[in-house]
């Protein structure tokens, strides 16, 4: 393309720009600034190209930022409806009440940004949303902390906000409440923006920093409340598992970890992943493979791949079963919590279940005290990071189901592919895709044979880079704007 056409491009979408913000309502364009932010937080929680509903949608703006397969808007006003029908012809808005909103369809997300309070009967309307959605289905709310009250109802009598006839605010405990009896389980919950108007400097100190501290954030202007249908228990027969076992110079663990993990599900394989060891190793897994003849064993060599994270992604890829599984060789996590995982999975109690070994009593010598204090103070900071408790973010035990990894694969290009452990490609995929998290605890046990591959400060140093890369991305929602 010559200059001459990419300024043509640029010119023609900065006119387009301007034309649609043009047609936008007059309360919107005096609060550009703190609308685009409700678009960049939707945009995170939502998948491009995703079957999505939006209720309340008022002028279409949310939905089509969301970039969806499938649109569908629905909200009282006919003259916001049909603003929005000429703005974005591509998506679909109907005048409806939420409290008789009757479709025969499934949706990825049910968006709700900010008309929670203005409905008479919010139970009536989330009871009116359970059967459009799937165990797959994330609710997303945003809502108005409601120690802004004042100041938003100022707005409105200054004419800078839209004015509502009806106006309930909530808190959001009360929100989580009645999602719960709803039939819906929340996620999590965060908080953005403590200045909605944009006035630099004080914004980008307000909105990247301020915000995100403890105190502060008490008084961010924005909540989010991500929620999904609740779940209930899938047969046994349905399920199939497969176990993958990274191993690097592991031999004298290997038939311990063959006959210590449990059969789980209708069946169950166990794979190798052999990091070029050079005690035997693979020799021993063959070995194995003959002597257990009835057990579902596999090798797989990791090649020219290097480290856990490689092997991990290796296994999985090979694995047929629904439910993948770390198990790590040194068998420090014993094998026979597995069952524990697998039971929170099966029974709809969370959708990534990770081993926390930071809970019972562990055996001396299983940790190093710097190891102790290092994965505490990590655990603490990816906390803080992900917004969901993360007690043990590198015990090796996780569990997780094919279909949501394989969301997880298909947008890790947001992270990048950074992760030499293996476990925050999974931890951070899992946030991304708004799956619920259970953490299950594990008698963590001293090795028996070999010695361990981790290296404490070059590692530790790798942690803090990936803290970052967390901060920036979820934290500030990918780029300061």
């Amino acid at each position: 393309m010559t200059d001459e056409s990419q300024k043509t491009v640029d010119s023609n979408g900065h006119d387009e720009a301007k034309a649609a913000k043009k047609l936008m309502p007059a309360w919107r364009r005096r609060n550009f600034y703190y609308y685009k932010w409700l678009d960049r937080i939707y945009k995170f929680v939502v998948r491009p190209n995703s079957r999505v509903l939006h209720i309340g949608c008022e002028c279409g703006d949310l939905l089509a930022a969301v970039e969806p397969a499938y649109g569908v808007g629905i909200d009282e006003d006919s003259q916001q409806i049909e603003l929005a029908k000429k703005r974005f012809p591509h998506l679909n808005f109907y005048t409806t009440d939420p409290h008789d909103l009757k479709l025969n369809e499934k949706f990825d997300y049910v968006l709700i940004c900010n008309s929670l309070g203005r409905w008479r009967d919010i139970q009536q309307v989330l009871e009116r949303i359970k059967p459009l959605t799937d165990g797959n289905t994330r609710i997303v709310i945003t809502y108005y902390n409601y120690l802004w009250e004042g100041i938003l109802n100022l707005g409105t009598m200054l004419g800078i906000r839209r004015p509502y006839p009806y106006q309930n605010w909530l808190a959001p405990d009360d929100i989580a409440n009645l999602l719960n009896i709803s039939g819906f389980d929340e996620i999590r919950r965060t908080s953005y923006l403590l200045m909605p108007k944009r006035i630099p400097p004080l914004t980008t100190l307000c909105n990247y920093f301020l915000s995100l501290l403890p105190v502060f954030r008490f008084f961010n202007l924005v909540y989010l409340v991500i929620a999904r249908p609740a779940t209930a228990t899938v047969p046994d027969e349905d399920l199939t598992v497969s176990v993958v076992v990274p191993c690097r110079n592991e031999r004298g663990n290997i038939e311990e970890a063959v006959t210590r993990i449990p059969q789980m599900g209708r069946e169950t394989e166990i794979i190798f992943v052999d990091g070029n060891s050079t005690d035997g190793t693979a020799e021993e897994i063959e070995r194995q493979i003959e002597k257990y003849p009835q057990r579902k064993i596999r090798l797989i060599h990791q090649g020219d791949g290097v480290g856990k994270g490689d092997a991990v992604r290796k296994g999985f890829a090979a694995a047929v079963g629904d439910i993948l599984v770390i198990q790590d060789a040194d068998l420090t996590a014993p094998p026979e919590d597995l069952p524990k995982f697998y039971s929170a999975l099966r029974d709809g109690k969370g959708e990534f279940i990770n081993g926390s070994r930071l809970v019972y009593p562990m055996e001396k010598e299983a940790m190093r005290f710097l190891n102790l204090l290092g994965n505490k103070f990590f655990g603490a900071l990816f906390s803080w990071l992900l917004g969901q408790r993360f007690k043990d973010t590198l015990c090796g035990t996780k569990m997780i189901r094919r279909s949501d990894y394989e969301l997880i694969v298909a947008n890790r290009s947001y992270f990048g592919d950074f992760d030499p452990f293996g476990d925050f490609d999974l931890i951070f995929g899992a946030v991304k895709q708004n799956l619920k998290v259970v953490e299950v605890p594990v008698t963590y046990r001293a090795r028996a044979y070999g010695t361990t591959n981790i290296s404490r400060f070059r590692h530790g140093w790798l942690l803090l880079k990936m803290s970052w890369i967390a901060f920036k991305k979820i934290k500030w929602l990918g780029k300061v704007r």
